[in-house]
């Protein structure tokens, strides 16, 4: 009796085991995700796919990532001035009355060109007051009628192919500014900055503002820079080569990481980044970029927008 319990005991237990691997069986094949599509599953999370319209259309700039040089450096503010060594004040030779202008402010003129006709008080005779130097008129302090005399410049007539760009250093920041040092001019025209060297370094400072000049001889062909303009100068004090850089305006935070993101054919993909050095411009990439790979430089928060709908891989 007692083997025939054992016997019926095993039985039962060896049935129940069965049944169960038979509704294992059952279960979806989903209950559990293979390694590969969790894999799939996680790319899929950290990518969008965006045509190229629609990078155009938000505005998007893609850059290469590549070796860069990162700079230490002072921002400065300053002011366009005329170049002193190219200015020149016309006055008239002997007083008298204008009896014609030939000339207005913004006219560029000619050596030897005719600015004005006066008459003499002396002789009643007319004569002409001429440029004494080609550039533009920046200043006319006369008019038709008027009495003009030695006195007072008449014209200012200004060679504006070249200006002075004066920048304030404070006090604190002496020591570390030199003559022929770099500084990159950003004249806010939305092109790129001039470069230019510092050429004189004032040996008195301002009582007012604590400063001392800083001044920069600017080559002016294009007119960028017009006398009387404030002006922002980032003055290079170091720099070293990096092997991989992309613009700060690249990086982005992303589910807790640090991330740029890869165009990687059609897509783009957030790659977990560890940065090195920076500037204000640029960051350096010790790990995460390769050289050469494209990435989004600018409005890159679009992208993270996009990963942040749940997009994945729809356009």
């Amino acid at each position: 009796m007692i083997k025939r319990l054992i016997r019926y005991s095993a039985f039962m237990l060896v049935a129940a085991a069965l049944a169960y691997g038979g509704y294992r069986m059952l279960l979806p094949a989903t209950s559990k995700p293979s390694p590969t599509e969790k894999s799939e599953k996680d790319e899929r999370s950290d990518s969008v796919v965006l045509s190229d319209a629609k990078i155009e259309t938000a505005g998007i700039e893609l850059a290469k990532a590549s070796a860069g040089v990162l700079q230490d450096s002072l921002l400065l503010n300053g002011i366009v001035q005329p170049n002193q060594e190219s200015l020149v004040q016309v006055t008239p030779r002997f007083p008298g009355i204008v009896r014609d202008v030939r000339k207005r402010i913004g006219d560029v003129v000619q050596k030897g060109d005719v600015l004005a006709i006066i008459e003499s008080n002396q002789s009643l005779t007319q004569y002409e007051l001429k440029a004494a130097l080609a550039g533009t008129v920046i200043d006319r302090q006369t008019t038709l009628g008027e009495f003009v005399s030695e006195q007072r410049p008449a014209f200012v007539i200004a060679d504006l192919s070249t200006v002075w760009v004066d920048f304030s250093v404070y006090r604190r920041d002496l020591k570390r500014v030199s003559i022929r040092d770099q500084v990159f001019i950003d004249p806010a025209d939305g092109g790129p900055a001039i470069e230019a060297k510092v050429s004189y370094l004032s040996p008195v400072g301002s009582s007012d503002t604590q400063s001392a000049v800083a001044r920069a001889i600017v080559t002016n062909a294009e007119q960028r820079l017009r006398p009387g303009l404030f002006i922002t100068g980032r003055l290079t004090l170091s720099a070293k080569k990096v092997g991989v850089a992309v613009k700060a305006s690249a990086l982005q935070t992303w589910e807790n990481r640090t991330v740029v993101f890869v165009r990687n054919g059609g897509k783009f993909e957030a790659r977990d980044v560890e940065i090195g050095e920076r500037d204000p411009q640029l960051v350096e990439i010790t790990f995460g970029v390769l050289d050469g790979d494209v990435y989004a430089a600018q409005n890159s928060f679009i992208i993270k927008a996009e990963l942040g709908k749940g997009s994945g891989d729809n356009d």
